[in-house]
């Protein structure tokens, strides 16, 4: 079977980290696997080494300061569909509403990682259609599964992400960059990721001895207004945030396993996959309290509904902790052989019907 996974940047975001280790997987069990990506700013491969098994097209995508968010988007898919041509695929599997609309024309099966509301005209267009086209759909757990349910009357087919518990679970946990005692947030500084609710909460520790530290947030999308206001935010509050940027692959274990806390507060997710990660390397997790976070992570992590109880989570979880080993069997749990597999008899499933987004594998 030859299976085309396509996701929008080369960059290590959650649905990028996703959609290479459900390639190396795939390929694992046999599949003629291929990633397509858009590569920015002269980028060659991914932000990592990839399993030689899987082939990877990379597709030069140069960004401009100068341009909108609306029209980088609508550049995006049609640079990425320009170059991919489906009919050398059995199966062609977008990741997000970029690769989604770049592959419109052909029967396609697309993973909803989590749903967002957009402003922007061209944005919203983008999301509407990746989401009514695919003559398949998948999920990566039953929350936003039900979410697509309620909104458009499809019924994704819920397969969970996959962790690779290992990695996070050997990595040396102390004090890789000199930070002292830190709480942890991976993803950038965006809305989504609840990064000014984040320094509120920190503020009202009153910890001098605790630094927050923000790690990552490659992204094609503008958010230079909101990081604008959470620096403006700092300010106000007092406090001193260490911004990483992008991690190095390699560095990030350890840099996890080395955190007192890990804070997830974000407003919009589909499986947790960094919250995850940081159970594996046996640190406290405090998370929004979503009820796709609860799903996946039950009673192995704190939760929070706002800003002071996200502040009374993280002053628990670094006074007492949690079981390193209740959150690192959750974790495992969750392996991408399995993700995989499942994936495989959907693919097969998938076959069977394609004929044509008219006649899919909706209900």
């Amino acid at each position: 079977m030859r299976v085309a996974l396509l996701t929008y940047s080369t960059k290590p975001r959650g649905g990028v980290v996703h959609t290479l280790a459900l390639a190396e997987a795939l390929a694992g069990l046999g599949v003629d696997v291929t990633v397509w990506t858009l590569g920015r700013g002269g980028d060659g491969g991914f932000f990592r080494a990839v399993d030689p098994r899987v082939a990877v097209r990379v597709v030069p995508f140069e960004a401009s300061d100068s341009e909108s968010v609306g029209d980088r988007i609508l550049r995006s898919i049609s640079a990425l569909g320009e170059a991919f041509d489906p009919a050398d695929y059995d199966v062609v599997h977008a990741q997000d509403c970029i690769s989604a609309n770049a592959v419109r024309g052909t029967p396609y099966v697309r993973t909803v990682h989590h749903l967002d509301t957009f402003t922007t005209p061209e944005l919203a267009a983008c999301h509407e259609r990746a989401i009514v086209e695919p003559a398949a759909h998948v999920c990566v757990s039953a929350a936003v599964a039900a979410e697509v349910r309620a909104g458009w009357g499809f019924s994704p087919t819920v397969i969970p992400n996959g962790v690779d518990a290992a990695r996070f679970a050997s990595a040396d946990a102390g004090d890789p960059a000199g930070l002292g005692r830190y709480v942890l947030a991976v993803g950038g500084i965006e809305p989504r990721k609840g990064s000014i609710a984040l320094l509120e909460a920190y503020a009202r520790l009153a910890r001098p001895d605790v630094t927050l530290v923000i790690a990552g947030g490659e992204t094609l999308f503008d958010y230079r207004d909101y990081r604008a206001r959470w620096e403006a935010r700092a300010r106000e509050l007092g406090v001193e945030p260490v911004v990483l940027g992008p991690v190095d692959h390699d560095a990030l274990p350890s840099l996890m396993a080395s955190a007192a806390v890990f804070a997830f507060p974000s407003t919009k997710e589909g499986f947790g996959l960094a919250a995850m990660e940081a159970l594996a390397a046996g640190v406290p997790v405090v998370t929004s309290d979503l009820p796709v976070l609860r799903e996946v992570f039950g009673t192995a992590v704190r939760y929070a509904a706002d800003v002071p109880a996200l502040a009374v989570a993280l002053t628990d979880a670094l006074d007492h902790g949690a079981d390193p080993d209740a959150g690192r069997a959750l974790a495992a749990r969750y392996t991408w052989n399995a993700a995989a597999r499942a994936h495989l008899d959907f693919y097969r499933r998938f076959r069977g019907v394609r004929r044509g987004p008219a006649s899919s594998m909706r209900d």
